[in-house]
């Protein structure tokens, strides 16, 4: 037994010293101590062949290897630790004079930076931002806005229907409605949002993005919009911007007109940009209509107001020269990267 057990030392002394993975380590383990299938346990199995009066020395002799056994693997593992943790170090090590990876970074889209600049010049005059609904109801949308069933803002080939009482909303105007009957006046507010037309061209797009403004106090005239309107578009355009005002008709005003900036592409004389008139059409606007002040309660003898409404797309176009709003909505990196 003894030249037994010292022929297996001998054998594990050799297998260890060509370990080199901790893997290695576990499969040889397991062949010599763990489980009952390990050589070393099966020496206890001898115990039983040999006489009462060997069996304490052989236990002793064989507990004295596993002891023997344990130790010269738990140092052989603590060696076999310690190499892969420093290779694993080495392997992670970060050289800091190393010059850093570049991270690309995202700039504000050309819609987003004329929103934000509206939003920041409306707030000095004392507006504040609300945000309203994109699906709206018939009463919301049309109705309460005095535009009536048979009115061709309404058709199925303009307008997205979810079915016959709820649409996608055409224009923010429906935020003038609730903002008149939820808020007291005197009040002036702010709604941007996403609106949604059946069009598609190289001034217009399916959906696209509106602000609303509108003012509600007593004495409120048209000089007083031309004169906001006009304030806005210098301080987004320059001091030499020029403008037009021309009569229009919108239900919801009364009188109503639309105001157009000069063409920045051709600067007045004509181009495709501006389809040959030398000017582009950036809002409308005009004096809320007494009707619809008094259906949502508001004492017309009192209180007067106006209201405008503008594409956000049209005016990143005047204010970045861009040539075709499809551009806009493409999100071509090349593009974007510009603004």
């Amino acid at each position: 037994m003894e030249e037994k057990i010292e022929e297996i030392k001998g054998e594990i002394a050799l297998e260890l010293s060509e370990v080199k993975t901790s893997s290695e380590l576990f499969r040889l383990k397991a062949k010599y101590i763990l489980g009952k299938a390990g050589i070393i346990p099966g020496l206890m199995k001898e115990l039983g062949k040999a006489s009462k009066e060997d069996r304490p020395k052989l236990g002793m002799v064989i507990n004295s290897l596993k002891e023997w056994a344990a130790d010269y693997f738990a140092k052989k593992e603590a060696e076999i630790n310690e190499a892969e943790r420093n290779y694993r170090y080495k392997k992670e090590e970060i050289d800091i004079t190393m010059p850093a990876k570049r991270v690309p970074q995202g700039t504000y889209h050309p819609v987003s930076i004329v929103k934000a600049e509206l939003i920041d010049i409306f707030a000095g005059m004392g507006f504040r931002v609300l945000e309203t609904r994109e699906i709206e109801d018939d009463f919301h949308n049309f109705t309460a806005l005095n535009t009536p069933k048979e009115h061709p803002a309404r058709d199925k080939q303009d307008t997205f229907y979810i079915n016959d009482d709820f649409m996608l909303r055409t224009h923010t105007s429906p935020g003038q409605i609730r903002s008149l009957t939820t808020i007291k006046p005197p009040f002036k507010v702010l709604i941007p949002g996403r609106v949604y037309r059946a069009d598609d061209d190289a001034t217009h797009s399916p959906m696209f993005h509106q602000i609303e403004g509108m003012v509600i106090d007593k004495g409120v005239t048209m000089a007083d919009l031309k004169g906001t309107l006009n304030t806005l578009v210098r301080k987004l355009y320059g001091e030499n911007t020029v403008t037009r005002f021309r009569p229009h008709h919108f239900p919801f005003t009364e009188p109503s007109c639309e105001m157009d900036v000069q063409c920045h592409k051709c600067g007045g004389k004509g181009c495709p940009t501006c389809k040959g008139e030398g000017w582009i059409e950036i809002l409308g606007a005009g004096m809320i209509h007494p009707k619809v002040l008094e259906g949502c309660g508001i004492d017309t003898d009192v209180y007067s107001g106006w209201a405008f409404g503008m594409g956000l797309e049209r005016l990143a176009m005047r204010r970045f020269k861009i040539s075709d709003l499809r551009l806009i909505f493409e999100n071509d990196v090349r593009f974007l990267q510009q603004f």
